[in-house]
């Protein structure tokens, strides 16, 4: 069961919530006057290089993976307009958040390199041999002439 105190970010993170700062201001965009008169758009703010939630090792992952998302304060912004009301755009933010962060946290897989099939090599040598015969078919060819 989710604490409503949280953020989920993955099974190891959680977030609480009193680390999130949410600014609204007003947004562009449609709506007619409504736009002009009401502050739906939201700003979320969240202080990576501060936060007390994260491990040494978290706390290096995302600040090198969102270095270029991050002020100098290493503070991650994340902004949402998309909707004409505040608390669907305060939803869309932490949503937005939250798959940031998983993804920023997401340790790829190592590649492990692989060597060419032997049927591969044999097959890529006769396709070259081939060529090479057809190229000098066309050479005698044009010697007859």
């Amino acid at each position: 069961m989710d604490d409503p105190g949280f953020v989920r970010i993955n099974g190891q993170l959680r977030i609480p919530l009193d680390q999130l700062r949410y600014r609204a201001s007003r947004a562009g965009g449609p709506g007619g006057q409504h736009v002009n008169t009401s502050s739906t758009r939201i700003e979320l703010w969240w202080d990576v290089a501060g936060s007390p939630s994260l491990s040494d090792r978290q706390r290096a992952r995302l600040l090198a993976r969102l270095a270029t998302r991050l002020d100098g304060q290493g503070r991650l912004r994340l902004v949402s307009a998309a909707h004409r009301s505040q608390l669907r755009n305060r939803e869309a933010a932490t949503a937005r958040f939250i798959e940031v962060v998983a993804e920023a946290l997401r340790v790829p897989k190592t590649r492990r390199p692989t060597a060419p099939t032997q049927a591969s090599r044999k097959r890529r040598l006769d396709d070259k041999r081939k060529r090479a015969e057809l190229k000098r078919e066309r050479r005698r060819g044009s010697d007859r002439e």
